[in-house]
Formats: C-alpha cells, structure tokens, sequence
C-alpha cells in the first residue's frame, strides 16, 4: 500500500518559465509530493515510518483510511531526519493510515 504521487521537479539551472509557471500553478491547487501511507499493524503500539522528505521540525498530519483508525488513536512521538515514530494504542485490526509532511 504506498501512495506514488509524480508531480513534476524542476531542474533549478535549466527549467523555463513556463515550466516553473506550471509546476506554482499545480502547487496552488494542492498537488504536491509530500503525502505517505503506512499501516499500523494489529496489537502494536508503535510504528517507524521511514520518509526521507520528514525533518526534526517538520509537522505529519494523518487522514483515516479506515474505520479502525479512530481506535488506535495514532500520535507522532519522535520526529527524526528521514524517519518518524507513531504511538498507537494496541489494537486488534490492522489500520491505513494516510499522511502528509509539511516543512
């Protein structure tokens, strides 16, 4: 289960005006590559996720993709360069769980 998103990178020494006008343009609707997935598996209490666009200052918003993500009550605890770690509260299912990085 990951979640692929390709949006354009410009290269900073040969991109045109244009191509720099399309890629703001595509950030201002909101389409951006700093979005993840992972699973919390069943009767844990903590999960590593390893991202290598997430920073010690960076801030991980989650979204539920499935029923069970309310029970687990998932909370980033450790924020590292490349990594962070969820704290969960043990469970019988397996739950998906979208993110995204900012910063």
């Amino acid at each position: 289960m990951t979640r692929t998103t390709n949006y354009r990178i410009l290269n900073p020494v040969t991109a045109t005006t244009r191509e720099v006008a399309e890629v703001l343009n595509r950030t201002v609707d909101g389409k951006l590559n700093s979005v993840g997935e992972f699973t919390i598996a069943h009767s844990t209490t903590s999960t590593t996720v390893t991202d290598p666009r997430v920073g010690k200052e960076s801030v991980i918003l989650f979204s539920p993709l499935d029923a069970h993500f309310y029970s687990v009550e998932p909370v980033v605890n450790t924020l590292n360069n490349g990594s962070f770690v969820v704290e969960s509260k043990s469970h019988g299912h397996a739950t998906a769980v979208a993110y995204v990085i900012i910063g």
